[in-house]
């Protein structure tokens, strides 16, 4: 595929990257994970550092304008700004983590001055890895739209519990890299099949190599099974803090409860109380004898504070020796301000409750029920495969509660699903979700969602989960083997383009 100059560049790489969303929830369309590196590979091939830069930017305008477009949703409903600066700040937000793509496109190009095409092709795999990483790490991290989540519906989903998202995405990397090497060579021989179907062969040769991964077990069931009560009470943002309707959200979380049938185990989404738990005696006794008359395990989300006045997004047991969960991953800007005292000057920009919050402590005893432990998340906690590992190898089961009405009817809630399916993957545990509005699920071992609570719906989910124990291999070693491979391979490119500009070795063009 040759090179397109000018806009014409720009614009195919500002399609691929809205392509590659296709990928994702809920569209689940998996090819697009590799189509669309595939062009944007094309299109650096023979570019220098300066146009990957500009065309990995656009890359990230569609892949980020188009698959995080929610957060105008959030803003303009939820955040209190009017319409131009909300669409102002969504705008800045896409460019800015439209950089990412565009400093590995740029990276790729700038380790490989000669262009040789294997050497940029490995470049550019690991920079791609490399810096998808650090996006989930930088400013409290942002791991949306990862693409090695793509594959918990494709053929690839086998290797997660093995290497993890980010050695998901080297592998599909590559075979982007392959599929540019068939489009290439059928470009320029036309239907002559001898001259593309080796590599034609190769990127077959994976994806069926790969089918059978996803039947290996990793973990085995233990012990007495768990019935679990979900409930979704459905209650809007609108509604959710407006000190008028706290009563009624009581009452709703009540009665759906009062509607199960005999559980071990009820779950409450995240903030289903939104108010802090400890000004509130009369529910807090009120949870406790409910759970006491039932005889099972509640788990409620709300507001804690500790006796040095420091306020937490919790996870609250009852009785009490279930424990309490306090969310140790915040997101910025939401739960806590890195930059409060210039917000404060500026109360018409943002109108966020509870936006003050503190991080719970790494060293937390876990959540219990009888016998089992549950590794226990917060909403965005979810979507970081290394905080969900910090739970293990302990947890029987993982819970995670979340809100995501914040983000109304959009793509978040798909999402954010398709990324708790993958923790559920990754560390082969059954997996319950709650959320206020949707979607709450009960996740079997394999990613499979076994039931669901749409968005917009009430009810309540009732499930018999089996414990499980054993480990994967991404819970010993976590991203880290893969991640270092990546650097390797930089180091590896780095020192061949040394060897071609001294002449020492020739290489493809």
């Amino acid at each position: 595929m040759g090179r397109l100059n000018g806009w014409g560049g720009s614009l195919l790489a500002l399609l691929a990257g809205a392509t590659l969303v296709l990928a994702f929830a809920p569209f689940a369309f998996w090819p697009a994970a590799i189509i669309a590196p595939a062009i944007l590979f094309a299109l650096i091939r023979r570019s220098g550092p300066g146009r990957a830069f500009r065309l990995g930017w656009w890359f990230g305008l569609g892949q980020f304008g188009l698959g995080v477009s929610w957060v105008y949703e959030s803003f303009t409903l939820f955040g209190g700004i009017i319409a131009p600066l909300a669409f102002m700040v969504t705008a800045l937000f896409v460019m800015g983590l439209a950089v990412y793509p565009a400093v590995a496109a740029w990276a790729a190009v700038r380790i490989t001055p000669r262009a040789d095409w294997p050497s940029r092709a490995a470049a550019f795999v690991a920079s791609w890895v490399l810096i998808e990483a650090l996006r989930a790490w930088l400013f409290g991290g942002f791991p949306w739209l990862n693409l090695g989540i793509s594959q918990v519906d494709g053929p690839l989903v086998g290797w997660l519990p093995m290497i993890g998202e980010y050695g998901v995405t080297a592998i599909l990397l590559a075979l982007a890299v392959v599929l540019w090497r068939v489009s290439s060579r059928v470009w320029v021989h036309g239907p002559d099949w001898r001259h593309w179907l080796g590599p034609a062969g190769i990127l077959l040769l994976v994806l069926l190599a790969s089918l059978p991964l996803r039947s290996l077990e990793w973990s085995e069931p233990t012990g007495q099974s768990l019935t679990v009560g979900v409930v979704q009470g459905n209650i809007t943002q609108m509604q959710k803090f407006d000190p008028e309707f706290f009563q009624r959200t009581l009452t709703v979380y009540r009665e759906l409860t009062d509607s199960l049938p005999d559980v071990d185990l009820v779950l409450w989404p995240e903030t289903a109380i939104p108010r802090v738990i400890d000004d509130l005696p009369e529910v807090r006794a009120g949870l406790e004898a409910l759970a006491r008359e039932r005889q099972f395990s509640l788990l409620v989300g709300t507001f804690s504070r500790d006796s040095a006045g420091r306020y937490y997004n919790s996870l609250l047991g009852f009785p009490e020796s279930v424990g309490e969960y306090r969310k140790r991953h915040l997101v910025p800007f939401g739960e806590y301000f890195p930059l409060r005292g210039l917000i404060e000057r500026m109360p018409w920009l943002f109108q966020v409750p509870m936006s003050d919050l503190s991080p719970g402590r790494a060293d937390q005893p876990p959540l219990r029920v009888g016998e089992l432990t549950l590794g226990a998340s917060i909403c965005f906690e979810a979507d970081f495969s290394r905080d969900i590992r910090a739970t293990m190898p302990s947890a029987d089961i993982l819970v995670t509660v979340s809100n995501d009405s914040w983000f109304g009817e959009s793509f978040s809630p798909h999402q954010h699903l398709q990324m708790a399916r993958a923790r559920a993957i990754e560390f082969r545990r059954p997996l319950v979700r709650a959320t206020n509005t949707g979607i709450s699920a009960i996740i079997d071992t394999t990613g499979r969602v076994e039931q669901t609570l749409g968005t917009g719906q009430r009810g309540v989910l009732t499930a018999e989960l089996k414990p499980r124990e054993g480990n994967t291999p991404l819970v010993y070693v976590g991203a880290w083997p893969v991640l270092g491979l990546m650097l390797i391979v930089l180091a590896l490119v780095a020192w061949r383009q040394a060897r071609l500009r001294s002449g020492t070795v020739s290489g493809p063009e």
